[in-house]
């Protein structure tokens, strides 16, 4: 299982990528299919045509990292449907985990968690 600290955010892909892409291209991939800094220190999550491969590219403010999956049998699932025309959908840690070990997450129901609201956590941030 990956660790990851609780501020990273995880992006995944809506669409199919050509995952013979190395750190650059997935890292240009980040850029302009997820509209995100590739080196913001997110997890960045990729999956080919057939979804039965699954390439993930973080960097951890020393260098890039890549983790690659390929299925023997099977295929990855989307854990939610992309919003109309969304390019990408973001997951948790859970989520994630669960997708790498071959769960299908569509049906999943997650129960509702108390979440604090962004507005309290940006004044947080602020006042420290």
């Amino acid at each position: 299982m990956i660790m990851l600290p609780s501020a990273v955010r995880i992006y995944l892909a809506a669409d199919g990528v050509d995952l013979r892409a190395g750190f650059d291209r997935l890292a240009i991939a980040a850029r302009a299919v997820i509209k995100e800094d590739p080196l913001s220190g997110h997890l960045f999550v990729f999956l080919n045509r057939r979804r039965n491969m699954l390439k993930a590219l973080w960097w951890d403010r020393s260098g890039w990292a890549i983790l690659s999956k390929r299925l023997e049998q099977g295929t990855f699932h989307l854990p939610s449907a992309p919003l109309a025309g969304a390019a990408h959908i973001q997951i948790d840690g859970a989520q994630f985990a669960l997708m790498l070990e071959g769960f299908d997450l569509s049906n999943v129901k997650q129960h509702k968690r108390y979440a604090r609201p962004a507005t309290a956590q940006a004044k947080i941030i602020h006042h420290h």
